[in-house]
């Protein structure tokens, strides 16, 4: 029988193993080359790379080899960051902006302003009309001190429209936008007015789905105090139209109707708007024509398609916030006039 032993590790040279196998009596040497490069007691590399999850970062990856130019805008920005450290933290303002305080700090209730005892709860609702004066209003105010990202996002939508329709279709676009907002406020003012539901008149095909949007909203208004009136602050001069002063579950407010196509279920979705609201609240506490004062703001979202609207509230804190934002935002707009 012949009796295997273990394999002797004779002589160890690089790129050449030498075995000697004895068996029988006889010993034939057993000469075997080794694919390896080397046997030294070198320690191996260690590729960091092959510990890396591979499926959880195929998608970085494959955007990172995908691009064909190099152009970055900051969407694509925002979506490398996106899958290199994870989605950004909510609400992170910049630490400037948050320190910041208005020079001339203009309070948002008025403590001068004397309220009769007894409101006069007059039947109608308030309603002046807005004159032309050289003071800039609300709108004019936001619209020319908007962020620089606001502006590029704005401005990006505005061309893929273009795009899209042409800049014919853009303006008829823009402009049945326009006639919409107005139909859907004048009648809501009917509703209010008559104190009764849309009439089949008001009831037009391009504002019954706002109309049926606000519903429920409609049902916890109460005391409608003005309707489409002008305001104006006295001291910090500037002037809007408001929508509506009414009663919201019982807190007076100044109520600003909006309408979107697109859903907006956060405060944060509405931009600019709590800065308009915040805007008129201190008009109406600095204006004489007004014989109450207002703390409260809500924002309602509209949508066309009639699902139910978005009614956004801003108690007396969140007001006092807005309003701090829009006294830096005149101070903006008076410097750059």
């Amino acid at each position: 029988l012949i009796r295997m032993k273990f394999l002797q590790l004779l002589s160890r040279k690089p790129g050449k193993l030498l075995f000697q196998v004895p068996f029988c009596q006889k010993q034939f040497p057993y000469l075997c080359l080794a694919t390896s490069a080397c046997l030294y007691s070198k320690k191996k590399k260690v590729n960091g790379y092959e510990q890396v999850d591979q499926e959880k970062y195929k998608n970085l990856v494959y955007s990172v080899t995908s691009y064909k130019t190099s152009a970055q805008t900051p969407e694509t920005i925002f979506e490398e960051d996106n899958l290199l450290y994870g989605p950004p933290n909510k609400h992170r303002h910049p630490v400037k902006a948050e320190t910041e305080t208005p020079k001339n700090w203009v309070p948002l209730i008025n403590p001068n302003k004397r309220i009769p005892l007894l409101n006069s709860d007059s039947a109608l609702p308030m309603k002046i009309s807005l004159q032309k004066t050289k003071m800039p209003s609300v709108t004019r105010i936001l619209q020319q001190t908007i962020s620089p990202q606001q502006a590029f996002y704005l401005e990006r939508w505005k061309q893929k429209m273009i795009l899209e329709l042409g800049k014919d279709g853009f303006a008829e676009y823009t402009k049945n936008l326009f006639l919409q907002g107005e139909l859907f406020h004048a009648a809501l003012e009917s509703v209010f007015l008559s104190g009764e539901t849309a009439s089949k008149e008001q009831r037009d095909v391009a504002v019954s789905g706002y109309l049926s949007s606000v519903q429920d909203v409609l049902k916890d208004v109460s005391e409608v105090k003005a309707l489409e009136s002008a305001v104006q602050h006295e001291t910090l001069q500037y002037l809007g139209l408001v929508d509506c002063v009414a009663k919201y579950r019982g807190q007076l407010c100044v109520i600003d109707w909006k309408t979107s196509e697109k859903p907006k279920p956060f405060l944060k979705n509405t931009f600019d708007n709590p800065l308009q609201v915040a805007a008129y609240i201190g008009a109406i506490n600095n204006d004489a024509n007004y014989d109450f004062q207002v703390s409260c703001g809500l924002i309602v979202i509209a949508y066309k398609n009639g699902s139910p609207a978005h009614p956004h509230f801003m108690g007396p804190d969140l007001c006092l916030h807005y309003w701090n934002k829009w006294l830096l935002r005149l101070e903006e707009y008076k410097d750059k006039n």
